[in-house]
């Protein structure tokens, strides 16, 4: 019979998945604290459910997030794509020379920046060409997943099994070993897409003009009269910030355009005051003496480019998940106004305040000067800044290269095993330091805490279901249910699991809790280790067939105009593809 640990982990685990799935909270606070929770009842001693804190693969993420950081600081890959993707609109021509060279970056870097920084150059390449993004979007996606199975730093999911391999006392992963499996999937992957993958894509025509043009659905100009009763009074005094369904974005005043809009402003005779939100509910403004309603075309963003509008994503780990916007202190805490919400491809029709924010929504801003110098990296990823970035000075170009040179050496000494992977990194990163290339405060911005404190906290999970016997059970399910039909089906059910995990929770929480299964499996079947650790690894990053499985996947959902389905569609026969490759590669290598 079971101890009571053994059924609370079990039920702790499956409670702590539902809540993943269905978003209760943000992912790091739901795993953390079902963490915190098995400390408390003793199932984890504070040593146990700390330990993944100063686990050697999250402290290596954490000095990757910092190099690629100062890579994506520079601009370098941005001006790249921009040279590469000129030429002739042919959809296949240009997915190849797209993806091929994205395949090959992802390898050596965060995907995520690589996702955010091309999303909106492919955006205006396709609104140039009259191309749908929705064709492009899905396979930059996945090309940046497929390169990251390549190398040892390619994903987090990769260092993280690394991690719980040393921990194992094993000597881990070397720095190209997955590579025999990452280079054939990839390749195949990429034939897929090309030639297949973006006939079954929708033909969405989601531009940045038609989001801009979508403006005049919801937002209204209106013009402050001589007859005002509160010309000379604060906004908050003529109570302006509490309206029915709308939102005071900005105010223009002669050739000043303010943005966002503080309590405190002062109001004028001729200001025009532009709101956002339900413009069915106008009435209470109408009838209000004084203000007089110029258009509800929203006709001073079309007409004015400069003026900033931005879109940008909502992350997995952003502070403002769960909340409403009104209890964020946006204006201030970004300097930019909201002016609109897209939530699966649907503009949400009601006062912005009220909106409560999840992951994946699509925020249509106007900001103000400081806004790109604020740090909003962890909130939400940029996606089409409508204004042409400013120009990148020689000085910043040269650091870039530097960088690239200093992660090349790194790659080559880990390579040649001159050096652990964790040792070159944190040169690396010390390196960018004495060069001035980054400062320590960007290094502090450009780390992804929430992603850090997330895989450190999965470590306590995987520790409580190997120590309380849930890793043994499942174990044995899988061997009982597949030993008879040989080891190739018990390698494939271990993929088949992981894989279904990280679709529907986040990828490193999915490695976490089939590492201990995988381990317990090769344990029981007197099998070596490494191959059953490489399919988990391998399967938790392959994460196609929903935009919540992967943060790339979530990147380009609004942009393209998806649908949960179009993941589905496009995404189950390149899993099923993955899996095959990388199963058959890892039983005829290590095992046959």
């Amino acid at each position: 019979m079971f101890e009571w640990e053994f059924y609370f982990v079990l039920f702790s685990i499956a409670a702590m998945i539902a809540c993943l799935i269905w978003e209760i909270k943000s992912p790091e606070l739901i795993i953390a604290s079902t963490v915190v929770l098995f400390l408390l009842t003793g199932i984890l001693t504070p040593k146990e459910a700390i330990n993944g804190f100063s686990n050697e693969g999250v402290m290596t993420i954490g000095l990757l997030f910092i190099i690629a950081g100062a890579v994506e600081k520079s601009k370098i890959v941005e001006s790249f794509f921009n040279r590469l993707i000129k030429g002739p609109p042919t959809t296949r021509l240009f997915l190849f020379k797209l993806l091929t060279p994205i395949t090959s970056l992802s390898a050596f870097m965060n995907n995520t920046p690589i996702v955010i920084t091309l999303t909106p150059i492919i955006r205006k390449w396709c609104e140039k060409h009259n191309i749908s993004p929705s064709k492009l979007l899905i396979p930059l996606s996945y090309a940046t997943i497929l390169g990251g199975t390549i190398t040892l730093m390619g994903t987090s999911t990769n260092l993280v099994v690394h991690g719980l391999l040393v921990e194992k006392g094993m000597s881990g992963f070397s720095f190209f070993q997955f590579a025999i499996i990452g280079v054939p999937i990839t390749i195949v992957g990429l034939l897929y897409l090309i030639f297949l993958g973006y006939k079954l894509l929708p033909n969405n025509q989601v531009t940045i003009n038609s989001t801009i043009e979508n403006l005049r659905e919801y937002v209204c100009e209106i013009l402050v009269g001589k007859e005002y009763a509160f010309i000379g009074k604060s906004v908050e005094e003529a109570k302006l910030r509490n309206l029915k369904g709308l939102f005071l974005v900005s105010i223009i005043r002669d050739s000043e355009h303010i943005t966002p809009v503080a309590n405190t402003t002062v109001l004028k005779h001729g200001d025009r005051l532009l709101f956002s939100g339900d413009i069915s509910t106008l009435s209470e403004l109408q009838q209000t003496k004084g203000l007089n309603l110029l258009t509800n075309q929203g006709t001073y963003f079309l007409s004015k480019p400069q003026n900033r509008l931005v879109e940008a994503v909502v992350s997995h780990h952003s502070s403002l998940l769960y909340k409403k916007l009104k209890d964020t202190h946006f204006r201030s805490k970004f300097n930019a106004a909201v002016l609109a919400v897209h939530r699966k491809n649907h503009h949400i029709k009601t006062k912005i305040g009220e909106i409560e924010l999840k992951a994946g929504d699509i925020l249509l801003m106007a900001v103000g000067q400081d806004f790109y110098k604020n740090d909003h990296h962890k909130d939400f990823y940029l996606i089409s800044p409508v204004t042409p970035n400013t120009l990148v000075d020689k000085n910043t170009k040269r650091k870039g290269w530097v960088s690239l040179f200093l992660l090349l050496c790194m790659i080559t000494l880990v390579t040649l095993k001159v050096l652990s992977i964790i040792t070159a990194l944190g040169l690396a990163v010390v390196m960018l330091f004495l060069f001035k290339i980054i400062t320590p405060s960007e290094a502090r911005r450009y780390i992804q805490w929430n992603v850090l404190i997330l895989i450190a906290s999965s470590f306590g999970i995987g520790v409580a279901i190997l120590k309380t016997g849930v890793a043994t059970w499942v174990a044995n399910l899988v061997i009982g249910n597949t030993a008879s039909f040989g080891i190739f089906a018990t390698i494939l059910a271990i993929y088949f699991l992981t894989n279904v995990f990280t679709e529907v929770i986040t990828n490193n929480a999915a490695a976490v809790i089939m590492f201990p299964i995988a381990y317990e499996i090769s344990e029981k079947m007197q099998l070596n280790p490494i191959p059953l650790a490489v399919i988990v690894a391998i399967a938790a990053s392959a994460s196609f067939s929903t935009p919540i499985g992967y943060q790339t996947n979530l990147i380009v959902y609004g942009p393209g105009g998806y649908s949960f389905k179009d993941y589905l569609k496009v995404g189950i026969p390149l899993n099923l593809i993955t899996m095959f490759v990388t199963v058959t590669i890892v039983y005829f290598i290590w095992i046959y």
